[in-house]
C-alpha cells in the first residue's frame, strides 16, 4: 500500500512539473510580454501613466544623454522601446534582439538609483521611496528575461544545468 501511494504521488509529481516545464515559458513570456506592452502604451499618453515614474524616467535619460534629449522626447522613445519589447516578446519573434533591448532597459531603469538619490531613497540603504520601489521590483523581470533567454535555443534547463556544473567543477587531484 504505502509503495502505491508512493508511486501514484510521484506520478502525480511527474505529470505536474511536466506540465509547468512545458507552459512554464509560454505564460513567463506572455506576462511579461503584456507588462511591457502595457507600460509602453500608456506612457504614450502621459496623464494616463503614474506622475513620479514617467518624471524620474525622462529625467534619468536626459541627465544620460548629456541634456541632448528633453523630456517629451524622452517619454516617446521609452514607450516606443518599452512597446518593441512586450510586441517582441508577445509574438516570439526577434528574441534576441528584444530580449537585447529588455536587458538595456533594465540597466537604464537603476540607474535613478545612483544618480538621484533623493528621489529614490528616504533612509539609504533600508528605506525607498515608492519610486526606488518600484524600480527594485524590476529585479523579477530582468530574472523572468533570464529564464526566456535561456530557452532561446530550445535547450532544455536540466541539461544547461548539467553543462554549467561541469564548466564549474573542480577536476580531482
Amino acid at each position: 500500500m504505502k509503495h502505491s501511494v508512493s508511486w501514484t504521488f510521484n506520478a502525480i509529481d511527474r505529470r505536474i512539473t511536466a506540465w509547468m516545464s512545458w507552459y512554464g515559458l509560454v505564460f513567463l513570456r506572455f506576462g511579461l510580454g503584456t507588462i511591457f506592452l502595457w507600460f509602453g502604451v500608456l506612457k504614450f499618453f502621459p496623464s494616463l501613466d503614474p506622475p513620479g515614474e514617467l518624471a524620474l524616467a525622462t529625467k534619468t535619460v536626459e541627465t544620460l544623454s548629456l541634456g541632448l534629449v528633453g523630456p517629451g522626447l524622452a517619454r516617446v522613445m521609452l514607450a516606443t522601446w518599452e512597446t518593441a519589447i512586450g510586441l517582441g516578446l508577445l509574438s516570439n519573434m526577434f528574441m534576441r534582439t528584444t530580449l537585447f533591448l529588455l536587458f538595456v532597459q533594465m540597466a537604464g531603469t537603476v540607474t535613478p538609483l545612483v544618480l538621484f538619490p533623493d528621489d529614490t531613497w528616504q533612509q539609504f540603504p533600508f528605506v525607498m521611496t515608492l519610486e526606488g520601489q518600484y524600480i527594485v521590483k524590476n529585479i523579477v523581470l530582468v530574472g523572468a528575461g533570464f529564464v526566456i533567454g535561456a530557452k532561446v535555443r530550445g535547450e532544455r534547463f536540466s541539461e544547461a544545468v548539467v553543462r554549467m556544473r561541469s564548466l564549474h567543477s573542480v577536476p580531482d587531484e
